[in-house]
């Protein structure tokens, strides 16, 4: 078995009297994708947040397999280290686009950027690779020069998606990726996500509150209720016999009988 690109060891977040989450541990291998779902208030966001490096645990330990350095604490290095695996071995994908995108750049812009962080400097090796990473979330390169604001909702993700994995990430964010389109713009959008994250074989921790989409995504999922994870377990197995009552009475009122 592989060993985990990202291990989460007793992590708990508290904002001064209120407990955000606790006691979350779990192993994130590579390729795998691990949903987290609950209700609003379930400590998803925070949990995530505290995963991606940009909010500081209260206790517990994130701890993450670099390409070079063996495996850090994410809140042991330094604040520049951290910032550049978000800029470069990691990406981050919003549920508003605008929340991951300079609107004051042109989209050809916003995805290379990341290019650039990663050191990249020839100007039309840059503007071919944004190119080629337009088509591949399935917009028009010849929209690579126009701003994000003349973009829908549905393209602005699509351009946000580039960029996050223009660098080739080993592991990714998703934050509601398709919380606010339109169903059917959510559908084809799922289905690039799940392409582009199978092929390029990326680890991705996605936070939902929608469980159609964490059965098409996630192979594995972890269940939250009031900060901490009540059942995990491979998706399927979760959604098709939960066994935690708070799971249960989840999966019958939100999918199909």
């Amino acid at each position: 078995m592989t060993e985990p690109l990202l291990r989460v060891e007793n992590l708990a977040k508290r904002f001064g009297a209120t407990l955000a989450c606790a006691d979350v541990s779990f192993v994130l291998r590579p390729g795998e994708v691990l949903g987290i779902v609950g209700e609003s208030g379930a400590g998803k966001t925070t949990l995530l947040r505290c995963l991606a490096g940009q909010l500081r645990p209260t206790a517990g330990r994130v701890l993450y397999r670099t390409r070079h350095e063996g495996e850090v604490d994410v809140y042991a290095i330094a604040e520049p280290a951290r910032r550049l695996l978000l800029r470069t071995d990691w990406g981050i994908v919003h549920q508003n686009p605008r929340d991951g995108l300079r609107l004051e750049v042109s989209a050809g812009g916003n995805v290379g950027e990341r290019l650039m962080a990663v050191g990249a400097r020839h100007y039309g090796k840059i503007r071919n690779e944004v190119s080629d990473w337009l088509t591949r979330v399935e917009l028009d390169p010849a929209r690579i020069d126009q701003y994000p604001e003349t973009f829908s909702g549905g393209m602005q993700q699509r351009v946000q998606i580039a960029r996050n994995l223009v660098t080739k990430p080993r592991l990714l964010f998703l934050d509601e990726p398709t919380g606010g389109l339109d169903v059917s713009v959510q559908a084809t959008l799922l289905d690039l996500l799940r392409s582009l994250v199978g092929s390029l074989g990326i680890a991705a921790v996605l936070v939902t509150h929608d469980l159609g989409v964490v059965r098409l995504l996630a192979h594995r999922l972890v269940v939250m209720k009031d900060g901490r994870i009540v059942e995990h377990g491979l998706t399927d197995q979760v959604l098709d016999d939960p066994q935690h009552p708070y799971t249960q009475l989840l999966v019958s009122s939100i999918l199909p009988v």
